[in-house]
């Protein structure tokens, strides 16, 4: 529920209403007691959302936090440098295999 800030015209008198959006704005004052209370205008209290996004994990303890970064680290499949070897020669034969031969004649005319 939001709060609302009124003012009276015939006394000056400027207060905050916390009530819901669905109940009509008062029009009595509660200090002179006239039917001179206008809502105003205002900023309001807005909840503003930064960031890429909010998830679950976004307000996680710093503990919480410690251990999900040492789990990943566990759970990472690494790499040596000889597995990384026989990848990088099928590459290379395949690139002599693909090639195409060049023709010494160009077709068509004689």
């Amino acid at each position: 529920m939001p709060t609302y800030d009124y003012q009276c015209d015939a006394c000056d008198h400027r207060f905050e209403l916390f009530q819901s959006i669905k109940d009509n704005p008062i029009k009595k004052c509660p200090k002179c007691g006239k039917l001179k209370l206008r809502r105003l205008f205002g900023a309001g209290a807005a909840v503003v959302f930064k960031g890429s996004g909010f998830y679950q994990t976004d307000y996680r303890s710093a503990s919480y936090q410690k251990r999900a970064a040492e789990d990943k680290k566990t759970t990472e499949p690494t790499t040596t440098t000889a597995e990384a070897k026989p990848a990088e020669k099928k590459a290379v034969e395949s690139k002599t295999t693909d090639a195409k031969p060049k023709a010494d004649k160009p077709k068509g005319r004689s």
